[in-house]
């Protein structure tokens, strides 16, 4: 009952009441997620070496991301199918796409944490990675590649639930999960001496507890989607599917993470100091860009759905809604963090290299955050129809053809120095806003998959 009513709201409610109820929840959960970052990176900074403790887990991240980005495009897919399949009220293959889901998703996980492990440590070192850097950088990554299904499956319940318009529930897990790592951290790193590994082994051990009961409330509770045991056999034409619409976000993801990869290179080489000013602003921008991806993950439902039922103009109300009240959003957000960026900073490092360098970074970004907005939307848009290609063209075209060109061009004709990188990813956010805009009006994105 609670799903149908949530469909018709989705088909034939106000927009914007709509993306903003879908939303709240998922920036509630995208920020709890944003937290463990924030969590380990306070703790982390409080070891020996602390500053370079947390230049390590900046350096490592990229490589996480790049291991899990072709799981992240699956779930991507998951929501689309499942999206469009309930606007065409098919509640029996949106079922089945489900456990399709959870199958491949653990089953994926497996593999690429053995990828992962077998070479973390050589990458690293091709990377630039030496001495506490190296050290760390490992000591962190290796427990998050041993615990990657447990991480995967959470993402593919949530996935399941964001297609179907439940965005409350994966939040509530997220919730309970975040606080359990709040007190495993310190209580690993610094009771038990696991020290940098015992931070990995909190996320780890938090997302695992949140995996289980989002498995348990799946299929034990009949509420929505409910798969069946039966379900998660391996179904080759569902699994195609899958494959077809998820690779190339997948694709996009994976190469926005090689890329990224490529800029951590490039941040180091002004020093120790620029990384953990990098990856300080970085996770403070995240928490700022919370609005723009919540609203763009409830856009990818609402224009999956509106499609599904043959309605591709109100699809297109929904991505212009998204847009503006993503855009108000962060231009609230970004004039705030403009005025406080040095006592943000501050919170995670005393090292006056640190804070000038992340304060001017935080600065220069919260002038240029709401083109984030637009770029989210974007993205929301093509994934929930199922165009997965024309969002691989954004997340990868942003960094490989805009972005580290942009770095290089800089660095090796300006004097900009370490702000080569700040000033190349607002510029590259600018210009591929401008390619979405051109891909959106296209309209070729309104034929459902």
């Amino acid at each position: 009952m609670k799903s149908s009513m949530t469909r018709d709201r989705i088909l034939t409610g106000n927009i914007r009441k709509v993306l903003i109820s879908l939303a709240l929840p998922v920036i509630l959960g995208n920020a709890i997620q944003t937290i463990y970052q924030v969590v380990d990176t306070y703790w982390v900074s409080r070891l020996a070496d602390g500053d370079i403790a947390v230049a390590a887990i900046n350096f490592v991240w990229p490589m996480i991301f790049v291991t899990m980005a072709f799981g992240i495009g699956m779930n991507i897919a998951g929501t689309s199918l499942i999206s469009q399949f309930i606007g065409q009220n098919k509640e029996k293959e949106a079922t089945m796409v489900a456990g399709q889901l959870v199958s491949f998703s653990f089953v994926f996980s497996l593999l690429l944490a053995v990828v992962g492990l077998l070479a973390g440590r050589p990458l690293m070192t091709l990377l630039g990675a030496e001495g506490l850097i190296f050290n760390y950088g490992w000591e962190y990554i290796e427990a998050i590649f041993l615990g990657m299904p447990t991480m995967f499956v959470f993402f593919a319940f949530q996935s399941i639930k964001q297609g179907q318009g439940d965005t409350v529930t994966p939040m509530i897990l997220s919730g309970i999960s975040v606080v359990l790592n709040i007190f495993l951290d310190p209580l690993l790193m610094f009771v038990f001496d696991m020290g940098m590994a015992g931070a990995a082994w909190a996320t780890v051990l938090a997302r695992a507890i949140a995996a289980v009961a989002g498995l348990y409330l799946l299929f034990f509770k009949k509420e929505g989607i409910s798969p069946q045991f039966r379900d998660l056999r391996f179904n080759g034409k569902v699994l195609r599917d899958i494959v077809r619409i998820g690779f190339p976000a997948g694709f996009g993801q994976s190469v926005e993470g090689i890329g990224f990869m490529i800029l951590s290179a490039f941040v180091l080489s002004f020093g120790d100091f620029t990384v953990a000013a990098f990856g300080i602003g970085n996770t403070i921008n995240s928490l700022i860009l919370m609005p723009a991806m919540g609203i763009g993950a409830a856009l990818a439902t609402v224009v999956g759905q509106n499609l599904g039922a043959d309605q591709p103009q109100r699809a297109a109300k929904a991505v212009w809604e998204s847009m503006r009240t993503s855009v108000i959003m962060l231009s609230i957000g970004g004039i705030a963090m403009f005025f406080i960026a040095p006592y943000v900073v501050g919170i995670f490092s005393s090292e006056p290299i640190v804070l000038e360098q992340g304060t001017y970074f935080l600065r220069l970004i919260s002038l240029s955050i709401p083109l984030m907005g637009v770029f989210e939307s974007f993205l929301g848009c093509f994934q929930g129809s199922g165009h997965t290609v024309m969002s691989m063209m954004m997340t990868s075209g942003r960094l490989w053809v805009l972005r580290i060109p942009l770095v290089i061009l800089f660095k090796y004709t300006t004097s900009f120095a370490e702000k080569s990188v700040w000033y190349a990813m607002v510029l590259s956010n600018f210009l591929i806003s401008l390619f979405g805009l051109v891909l959106f009006l296209g309209g070729r994105w309104k034929k459902r998959v």
